[in-house]
């Protein structure tokens, strides 16, 4: 059996913090409240955003127990496999791959368009053409080209390096919210009065809270990338939960303050009416000119560059932890010579993403939408794998290297599930608020295809790799084999 390759144990908890915060806090935050206002009110979006953070609590407590008892690369991926086998592995690093790989893309779009809005004139340089409507810039490509170049040198010098400069950019994103915000509040024009009414008057409280919890897997997804540094760990893997849960505590915090922080600045009625490029943008420069302006604009750049540092991170653990396991080619699992870090897969991941600014931002988002359901896919397989592991009681079946008696854990693993379940039906049920746009279900169908093609051509192979080899290689013990 061949020698298992490892990651160096370089990450800090701080670092390990500022990843899952940072990728949760993206480019969305300072762009979408005035489109989460049309859709729920300010209040509505604020709750919804509460409540999702919530509920992303309560499948973190599954995430906690796995990453743990399995502090290994390929986090979800790892434990589909545990629970459900080597098919199920497939499934969900595929999903998650794809996942991981556009919000890279996503956010170096993000880049290009905070340009285009603080220096229109520039950026509306070497048009190129159209596509869905959009406008594809040279200037813009450009801009997205030079930081998808700039992250993917970075990882590959090293997870010290990217994983401090992470905790900067986190802390500056941090502190810029918080001030921004009391600039904002502290304005004679601006405060509650222009808040109201809490809620649109054509919808009901109700309607209007669930359809900001709907998106709440894409508004969080980031904190599951700690699973997939565990392995980098230097310090015990039993911090992990209480590291997620301040990350995505934080992360509630931020959203809502953002879309507070909006609403206060002008009337939210008028202002969502006007369906302007950057409603936040607009009113913090209009209540506190290009000062206000300069603080959004240094958090926003924070929040796009901790989303790309985390995802390029997570996105190549994961091809990492998938060609050590042998599913995907071996070349992913190749460690750079001198900063022993998985240089293809970060080359890979900033590659692909390196074509979709050529394809305007509109088509990019329609592949993104799509890509909430591999993430989603995601959280279901982790908390059915804890939910399988913890036990109601001590019995014939349990294994101590593997099980924990502990009712309240598996009664919340099994709403981790219930929630997923609830999440992945709120993106495919026609008439849902999240319900993916026909372009985004074609990108659906066309992965899947795309997916069951690989799969076919590499069962044979997948299935002939002895279980104690496949357990070692993606968990680096070939006894550990979890049966119910």
């Amino acid at each position: 059996m061949k020698e298992r390759k490892t990651l160096k144990k370089s990450l800090k908890p701080h670092w390990v913090w500022a990843i899952a915060l940072g990728s949760s806090i993206g480019w969305g935050a300072f762009v979408q409240p005035t489109n989460w206002m049309s859709t729920a009110g300010p209040l509505g979006a604020m709750l919804g955003f509460g409540i999702g953070g919530l509920l992303m609590m309560v499948i973190a407590v599954s995430y906690g127990f796995l990453i743990k008892s399995f502090p290994v690369s390929g986090g979800e991926f790892a434990y589909a496999f545990i629970s459900l086998g080597r098919t199920h592995a497939f499934i969900c690093g595929w999903f998650l791959t794809l996942g991981y790989i556009c919000i890279v893309a996503l956010n170096a779009s993000a880049f290009a368009l905070m340009f285009k809005f603080v220096f229109p004139k520039f950026v509306e340089n070497l048009h190129l053409y159209q596509i869905a409507g959009w406008d594809v810039y040279g200037t813009e490509i450009i801009f997205a080209t030079l930081a998808l170049l700039l992250f993917g040198y970075l990882n590959i010098k090293g997870t010290g390096i990217s994983g401090r400069l992470q905790f900067i950019f986190c802390s500056v994103m941090v502190i810029s919210i918080v001030a921004l915000s009391l600039f904002v509040g502290g304005q004679p024009i601006s405060g509650f009065a222009n808040v109201q009414p809490l809620f649109p008057t054509e919808k009901t409280a109700f309607a209007a809270v669930i359809a900001i919890v709907a998106i709440a897997p894409w508004a969080y997804v980031g904190f599951d990338n700690v699973p997939q540094l565990a392995e980098e760990f230097n310090f015990s893997s039993r911090k992990a939960f209480n590291l997620i849960l301040g990350a995505l505590f934080f992360a509630a915090l931020l959203y809502i303050l953002m879309i507070l922080a909006t609403a206060m600045a002008r009337p939210w009625e008028g202002l969502v009416s006007e369906n302007l490029l950057w409603g936040t943008g607009t009113v913090v420069q209009d209540l506190l000119g290009t000062f206000g302006l300069a603080i959004l604009v240094i958090a926003l750049s924070m929040g796009i560059f901790t989303g790309l540092n985390g995802f390029i991170v997570s996105s190549s653990r994961l091809l990492f932890a998938m060609s050590r396991a042998k599913i995907i080619p071996e070349t992913f699992s190749k460690l750079h010579p001198k900063y022993d870090t998985p240089y293809i897969g970060i080359i890979f991941t900033v590659a692909v993403s390196l074509l979709a600014p050529w394809f305007g931002r509109e088509v990019l988002t329609w592949v993104v939408d799509m890509s909430s359901i591999g993430v989603t896919i995601a959280y279901f397989y982790t908390c059915f794998t804890a939910y399988r592991l913890f036990k109601w009681k001590m019995g014939a079946d349990f294994n101590p290297s593997v099980n924990v008696v502990s009712p309240l854990k598996k009664s919340f693993a099994g709403l981790g599930v219930v929630t997923s379940i609830i999440f992945l039906s709120l993106l495919l049920i026609p008439g849902s608020p999240a319900f993916l746009g026909i372009e985004s279900r074609v990108a659906l169908v066309a992965w899947i295809v795309l997916g069951i093609g690989f799969y076919l051509v590499k069962r044979k192979e997948l299935n002939e790799i002895p279980e104690g080899e496949l357990n070692y290689l993606i968990l680096g013990d070939e006894e550990i084999i979890a049966k119910d």
